[in-house]
């Protein structure tokens, strides 16, 4: 088998393989359904787009071969609404979002007058040259730039996601940050790959073009079985947030200057820690800090600032710093030696292993076995 043969394998398995989890997403049955449907559509996108590759041996239309193209545009504005979706609980679909068809059409519409409205040898010819063409130069830019603006967009909407989760939430852990930071990361590789694949394509370099094809085809089909074996592994590994919660920081300064006491700040934190010791609200696996809020009485926006700034902690690290010491105690409980290892993390408040044995360590700087056996 060639590699031009190779390629081609490659791609329809991609393709197949997209579509297949495209259709999955679109039929079943959730509550999510606008980031299921919004993901579904960067798959069959991206499946169009690597169609490319074998798609002279079923198709001959120009038009539709030039569509093909301008749809990878589609890409990315499609991924920045799904990290919104899956990020924001409150996240839905408005008429501004069409601002993001911009490219799109721009790039359909460069391609109108010698390519769309063109008949017979013209539009054969600037085909055959497309490439070489003004047209397909300020595309590639327009793609570039467009990229770049979205990638950006997607890590800052994680990073704030991250420091928002950690200042009000707890279990379970930062999975969801951490799958979107590296499907970004792969996405980022890939794209990448595709810059240099741009860029050889104008040398005397054929086989390097292709081997960049194929790299690129397989790292998106590893990803798209990746994500699949993800959402197995993980099926309820989402918990989106509000978009109108604000990190601490943009609203501590305010809180300061009010008339809140050293002393009464003391108190707080005092009365805070012995409500967390006595009344143990960290056995709620799903403890949010408004609930903490309410349990002790405080405005959540003033515990916020007492944790994150006074206590210099995240919500997620001050709730697990007390899940661990009372694991602590129950490992090193006679009576509890029936207890396995798993049972005690459950029953601390912690759902599920990796997050226990991470906070464990961190507090510790052992593993739980370890911690037993000393």
């Amino acid at each position: 088998m060639d590699k031009l043969s190779f390629l081609e394998v490659i791609a329809a398995m991609a393709v197949f393989v997209s579509l297949l989890l495209a259709v999955f997403l679109l039929t079943v049955k959730t509550e999510r359904k606008l980031e299921n449907r919004l993901f579904a559509a960067f798959l069959i996108i991206n499946a169009i787009d690597i169609s490319g590759i074998f798609m002279h041996l079923f198709v001959d239309s120009y038009n539709l071969k030039a569509f093909k193209i301008s749809a990878y545009l589609l890409v990315m504005p499609l991924f920045y609404l799904y990290v919104n979706a899956v990020c924001y609980s409150d996240f839905t679909l408005k008429r501004k979002h069409l601002l993001h068809l911009i490219p799109f059409i721009v790039a359909n519409l460069m391609l109108v007058p010698r390519l769309y409205l063109a008949e017979g040898a013209a539009k054969e010819a600037f085909f055959t040259t497309m490439w070489q063409s003004p047209e397909m130069f300020i595309y590639q830019l327009i793609g570039e730039l467009q990229f770049f603006f979205y990638i950006v967009a997607v890590f800052m909407i994680l990073k704030r996601y991250k420091k928002i989760y950690l200042e009000n939430y707890t279990n379970p852990n930062t999975l969801l940050y951490k799958w979107l930071f590296q499907l970004t990361l792969i996405f980022l590789f890939i794209h990448v790959c595709i810059i240099f694949k741009n860029i050889i394509r104008y040398t005397a370099y054929n086989d390097l073009f292709i081997w960049l094809h194929i790299l690129a085809g397989t790292s998106f089909l590893l990803a798209a079985c990746w994500f699949i074996l993800k959402a197995l592994h993980y099926p309820e590994l989402f918990r989106r947030i509000d978009s109108t919660l604000q990190p601490t920081k943009d609203f501590a300064e305010m809180l300061e200057t009010e008339n809140t006491t050293d002393e009464t700040k003391r108190f707080q934190i005092e009365q805070l820690k012995k409500f967390m010791v006595e009344k143990e609200p960290f056995l709620e696996p799903s403890l949010t800090i408004q609930e903490l809020a309410d349990q002790v009485n405080i405005p959540v926006r003033e515990l916020s600032v007492l944790i994150n700034h006074h206590l210099n902690q995240h919500f997620f690290d001050f709730v697990n710093e007390y899940r661990v010491k009372k694991a602590m105690t129950m490992l090193k409980d006679p009576t509890k030696k029936e207890y396995t290892v798993l049972e005690i993390l459950y029953e601390v408040g912690f759902n599920s292993k990796s997050s226990f044995h991470t906070s464990f360590k961190k507090y510790t700087n052992t593993t739980p076995t370890a911690f037993i056996n000393n």
